[in-house]
């Protein structure tokens, strides 16, 4: 079996992002602390423009977001799947959070991540669990430094 492997992929968008080897590996590591396999995860960001545009072609919604998630692979297959982040969204949600962009840049990963792993955000109780668990791991990556 192939070890797992976390991508990332820049469409028309240029930014600082240091330790990505280390961001991938806590990816993983992630995946296994919440009981899932992965197989392959490709991290594609892009631009507010490009993200609207995927969000109104597959999802019908027609309104800026930070990240959409695609799962690949089905059942009990390991993860295979592909996060699309906007660049634009996440550094302007740092702002309005009065956070770091690099933080910002991690919560929303582990975000998408964990949406893989089976969190919703569409019910309060559910946006509650979301955030506890975006909160643990960015916790988590802090203490690796």
């Amino acid at each position: 079996m192939q070890a797992a492997r976390v991508n990332f992929f820049y469409q028309d968008v240029t930014f600082s992002f240091s330790n990505r080897t280390r961001v991938k590996g806590f990816v993983k590591k992630l995946f296994h602390r919440e009981g899932f396999k992965l197989s392959e995860l490709n991290i594609i960001f892009c631009t507010d423009e490009a993200l609207l545009e995927i969000n109104r072609n597959f999802l019908q919604h027609d309104y800026y977001t930070d990240i959409i998630t695609f799962p690949l692979s089905t059942g009990s297959q390991p993860i295979q799947a592909e996060l699309y982040i906007s660049i634009d969204r996440v550094r302007d949600n740092a702002k309005q959070a009065a956070t770091s962009f690099k933080d910002e840049l991690h919560r929303v990963i582990f975000h998408g991540c964990l949406h893989l792993a089976g969190y919703g955000d569409k019910s309060s109780q559910q946006i509650k669990k979301m955030r506890e668990r975006e909160d643990h791991y960015l916790r988590l990556y802090s203490k690796q430094q």
